[in-house]
């Protein structure tokens, strides 16, 4: 990582950075996939990869929040279902970064981003969703869950844009808004702990970049209270709407940035 990056933020970098940590914490409590906004702020101040590093520990933060928040929610058999599939993408994006600059790897996310929404849209006129996750059980089912998983794995590890991807999957599996927050919160929190020493085997994390990440994690808190008072005023559809338009969003910053 290119550290010294880190000591010359200016005031205004700063600030945008701070807003976009709160819109982490309003993410992961509200609007999952939101946070692919906070992605593009941070590799707008910072350089691409060494964003990835900084994001990842804030992102965390953010994960435990929302544990905390909707643990009685979560719905287990489709995180026991997805883990596999998911360190395999995590592997794969580990690969993916040693060789692949900061275009592809953009490109090639934001246009899976879209098509996944297209796709999810295209399914969801064509079958009428059922109130409870049970699709996991059938072969279609684990199917589909394999391969989100590996792509989930796949792009959380590459570009911390995995939400995106894991809102597609669940809002597809037909989750009701509370499962849906509950299930991801304990999936992001899994997932982005366990890459934690990829990271810094890459050299994407290290003290001087947990030590911007400390005056940061002061402003995921309040983004995360925000979110929990919002998603109690936010109705299904909405909420859906909401999820679906934040994933278009980020997929289209991916691309044009």
């Amino acid at each position: 990582m290119n550290t010294m990056t880190l000591w010359h933020i200016s005031t205004g970098e700063f600030a945008a950075l701070a807003a976009a940590a709160l819109l982490v914490g309003f993410s992961k409590t509200a609007v999952s996939g939101a946070n692919t906004v906070s992605l593009a702020v941070f590799a707008a101040v910072l350089p691409a990869r060494a964003s990835t590093g900084v994001l990842l520990p804030l992102l965390i933060v953010g994960d435990v929040l929302a544990v905390a928040t909707y643990r009685r929610h979560a719905h287990w058999p489709t995180l026991w279902r997805l883990f596999p599939a998911v360190a395999a993408g995590v592997v794969l994006g580990t690969l993916f970064l040693v060789w692949a600059d900061d275009t592809v790897v953009r490109a090639s996310i934001g246009l899976t981003l879209l098509l996944m929404t297209a796709i999810t849209l295209w399914r969801r006129r064509a079958a009428v969703q059922d109130e409870e996750p049970d699709a996991v059980v059938t072969r279609a089912g684990r199917v589909k869950a394999r391969s989100y998983g590996v792509l989930g794995g796949f792009t959380t590890m590459v570009a911390n844009a995995g939400g995106p991807v894991m809102s597609m999957y669940l809002l597809s599996a037909g989750f009701r808004k509370l499962g849906f927050l509950g299930t991801s919160a304990f999936f992001f929190l899994i997932v982005n702990v366990s890459k934690l020493p990829f990271s810094a085997g890459l050299g994407l994390i290290d003290g001087r970049s947990l030590l911007l990440d400390a005056a940061l994690a002061v402003f995921v808190v309040p983004g995360a209270l925000i979110g929990k008072w919002a998603v109690k005023r936010i109705n299904q559809l909405l909420f859906e709407r909401l999820v679906i338009a934040a994933t278009v969003v980020g997929g289209a910053q991916l691309l044009l940035r």
